[in-house]
């Protein structure tokens, strides 16, 4: 044991490994497995730095813990990472001013959906009903009801808008004579706007020139059409068995499903890649 410690010390040095949460990192308990928890400990005991990518806003995100992450969250989809050691924003690509015109524009033209902008301390509502409601209570978010995008400050890490799915597609195409901003839907009758440009890949990026990591040893895991882009930045992308078919389709490994430790194999395939490094 103690050979193989000093074998793999510091194989990891300079390694970024980027999870998606559900249904990648967690099985559906929601809880980090004690073998997916055993693989990341030996991971970063020997240099490797490993954190979340996550479609959850900061006061969403209640599952940071220095035993499992040990690098600034990416949240929102790409729209902030957060550094929970040092209490400090280390990537900030929110929407500013350029978002008041067209979120401005879907309250007036659709006063049957809410919008929802998430700054970093407090959440704001614009037609507040009653599933975003829920939406903020669920996750324990702090929120204020608004009557204008203006009031709420910016930048905001993402917008969501929500409301029936007809209504939804509706928004959708509306939006799409807005460049300054993108969108995406996402479940339960819900749309996600980012800044124009914004995602999971590039965020994942930005985080790796922000921690000197360079792209080529920046690695993802992820299971869904929202972790796309950060499968395609990375050196390899690797799917879990569960992942839809618009992941699998840009996987460079298939690995165990999210239900049998699928980070665990995928730190197995990264030791057996560093090794044969040396």
């Amino acid at each position: 044991m103690a050979e193989a410690l000093k074998k793999d010390r510091g194989l990891f040095d300079g390694v970024l490994l980027a999870s998606d949460y559900d249904g990648t990192l967690v099985p559906d308990t929601k809880i980090v497995t004690p073998g997916v928890k055993k693989a990341l400990q030996f991971f970063e005991e020997n240099g490797g730095r490993f954190t979340v990518c996550t479609g959850r806003c900061y006061l969403g995100f209640h599952s940071y813990s220095r035993d499992i992450i040990n690098a600034p969250v990416l949240l929102a989809n790409g729209g902030m990472a957060y550094d929970y050691e040092k209490a400090a924003v280390t990537v900030d690509n929110g929407i500013g001013d350029e978002g008041i015109v067209p979120l401005r524009a879907v309250a007036e033209r659709f006063p049957d959906v809410t919008i929802e902008f998430y700054p970093l301390e407090k959440s704001y509502a614009i037609h507040l009903l009653p599933k975003s409601e829920h939406h903020f209570t669920s996750q324990f978010i702090p929120f204020e009801v608004i009557d204008d995008p203006t009031q709420a400050p910016r930048r905001w890490a993402k917008v969501m808008i929500g409301g029936t799915p007809e209504r939804i597609g509706e928004v959708q195409a509306f939006l799409r004579d807005y460049p300054e901003i993108s969108f995406l839907p996402t479940t339960g009758g819900f749309l996600e706007v980012l800044r124009r440009g914004v995602d999971k890949g590039m965020a994942l990026l930005q985080l790796a020139d922000a921690l000197g990591i360079r792209h080529e040893d920046t690695y993802a895991v992820g299971d869904g059409y929202n972790d796309v882009e950060m499968l395609q930045a990375a050196a390899a992308g690797f799917v879990p068995a569960n992942g839809d078919e618009r992941a699998m389709a840009c996987a460079d490994y298939v690995v165990r499903s999210n239900e049998e430790d699928a980070v665990a194999r995928v730190v197995e395939i990264l030791t057996e890649m560093y090794r044969a490094r040396r």
